[in-house]
C-alpha cells in the first residue's frame, strides 16, 4: 500500500459558518483552527493547506469564564522606549470587536508560511451579516 499524500490539486476547500454568540472563546477558537488546519479531513497532511474557509459572526457576543474581562490584558510595543500599551478584555471588546477572535484563533494556527495561507481563510465579522452568501457556506454547529 502507499501512503496517500494530498497537494494543491487534490484538495477542495469549502466553507463554514459558524456563529460565535454565546459560545467560550477557548472552545470556539479550538474548533475553527482544526478547521483552517484541515485536520477533521481523512486526507489531512501537515504540510499542505487541507483546511477549508471559516466564516465566523456574532464575534461580539463570546463568552470569557471568570474575571477575564476584566484581568486578561492585550498587549502591543511599538518597540520604542516606554512604548508597551496594555488593554484589557473589555476595552479590546468595545473598541475592535472581531480582534479577541481573530488573536485566539491565529495564536493556534502555525507561526510560518503555511499559518499565514490559513489566516487569509479566515473571516470574522461583529455582527450577523456578512458578504460571503455567493459562497453558500455551510453551518458548522460548535459543541458547547
Amino acid at each position: 500500500m502507499k501512503t496517500f499524500m494530498a497537494n494543491n490539486q487534490t484538495v477542495q476547500h469549502d466553507w463554514y459558518l459558524v456563529d460565535a454568540s454565546g459560545l467560550t472563546l477557548g472552545r470556539l477558537a479550538t474548533q475553527v483552527a482544526s478547521l483552517l488546519k484541515g485536520k477533521h479531513k481523512p486526507i489531512y497532511t501537515p504540510h499542505v493547506n487541507c483546511g477549508d474557509n471559516v466564516i465566523v459572526i456574532n464575534a461580539d457576543k463570546i463568552k470569557l469564564t471568570g474575571n477575564k474581562w476584566q484581568d486578561k490584558l492585550y498587549r502591543n510595543h511599538s518597540e520604542y522606549n516606554g512604548g508597551l500599551r496594555t488593554l484589557t478584555a473589555q476595552e479590546v471588546m468595545t473598541k475592535y470587536p472581531t480582534r479577541m477572535v481573530e488573536y485566539a484563533i491565529c495564536g493556534m494556527l502555525p507561526h510560518t508560511k503555511l499559518g499565514n495561507v490559513q489566516r487569509k481563510q479566515l473571516y470574522v465579522y461583529a455582527g450577523s451579516e456578512h458578504p460571503h452568501a455567493a459562497q453558500k457556506p455551510v453551518k458548522f454547529e460548535i459543541k458547547a
